[in-house]
């Protein structure tokens, strides 16, 4: 008997847990067609903007603006030092596989990097609240945290960390910066990227193009008014803007696939246990009725 209710609570837990697992599953799946409608209209508009950049980047030989400069201030100095900054775009539950864990590895690597290439550890800028909860523990110094509480990113979301980011940039505190976040190939190809913001380079928006599968831009040239400064200060911006609201959406559809690949998997796993539970249970009760027969059986032939 004492065998029995040990399997039985066994199964109870185990269906409890399947439950949960199933459940988790549905979710990401009705948030994953959410997250992917909203890539699918935001691609379009990150590749525009990526290649409006570029075509403006090469248009501006010998510009003087600030977002050239990599932080300097009005002396032509880095009042921080140089510095670097990653931005690290993570999830705010658990519960998702892989998903965070490469994302820690490739800044963990990214990092290392630029600490060897630069002299000096960057800064980390931290979106969500699994990334704090783990670079806390982390000799990196975290200059920045924003949650949002799993929900879909919005554009007033992207234009706070993009404020926050330009307005440390031009005090100083950094010269460059770079984005960690996970690119979506498909439902199962799922893998960190980076990419680099600031400074503007005409070089780097390209090699991003390229990555993307966009084709070679063809250099332009432009008219600015009143000023080629006043201009990027205006544009440069709305661009950081929206690098940054793409990279946050691509990363929350990534989330959402990895948080359903890896409920189903825990769900076929519970299925399975489920199942060996159901088996044991079974052998176990059959034994014991055996048991009781067996002892009903000796015991009215010891009457007779």
């Amino acid at each position: 008997m004492a065998n029995l209710r040990d399997v039985h609570l066994r199964m109870r837990a185990v269906g409890q847990t399947l439950q949960v697992t199933k459940a988790m599953n549905l979710i990401s799946t009705s948030k994953l067609r959410k997250g992917r409608r909203v890539l699918e209209d935001t691609e379009p508009f990150f590749t525009r903007v990526q290649k409006s950049m570029y075509d403006i980047l090469t248009g501006a030989e010998g510009i003087t603006s600030r977002f050239f400069g990599g932080g300097k201030n009005s002396s032509g100095k880095y009042p921080g030092g140089r510095h670097s900054a990653v931005l690290a775009v993570t999830s705010d539950k658990g519960l998702a596989g892989g998903y965070n864990a490469n994302v820690f590895r490739e800044v963990n690597r990214l990092c290392q990097d630029l600490a060897s290439e630069r002299g000096s550890a960057p800064v980390l800028i931290l979106i969500g609240a699994i990334g704090y909860r783990y670079f806390v523990h982390s000799p990196h110094v975290i200059l920045e945290n924003f949650s949002f509480r799993s929900k879909l990113p919005g554009m007033d979301n992207a234009r706070e960390i993009a404020d926050f980011v330009i307005s440390q940039y031009l005090w100083g505190s950094f010269d460059e910066v770079y984005i960690v976040y996970t690119h979506m190939y498909n439902a199962v190809k799922l893998l960190p990227a980076v990419c680099q913001i600031l400074p503007l380079s005409a070089e780097k928006v390209q090699e991003e193009l390229t990555l993307s599968g966009g084709e070679k831009r063809v250099g332009l040239h432009f008219e600015y008014l009143p000023s080629e400064e006043a201009v990027f200060d205006a544009l440069v911006p709305i661009y950081i803007k929206g690098i940054i609201y793409g990279c946050m959406v691509e990363s929350y559809a990534s989330e959402q696939s990895a948080r359903m690949s890896a409920m189903d998997e825990a769900s076929k796993s519970a299925e399975e246990m489920l199942a060996s539970f159901r088996l044991s249970y079974n052998r176990a009760r059959q034994a014991g009725i055996t048991q009781e027969v067996t002892e009903i059986v000796s015991g009215s032939a010891a009457l007779e």
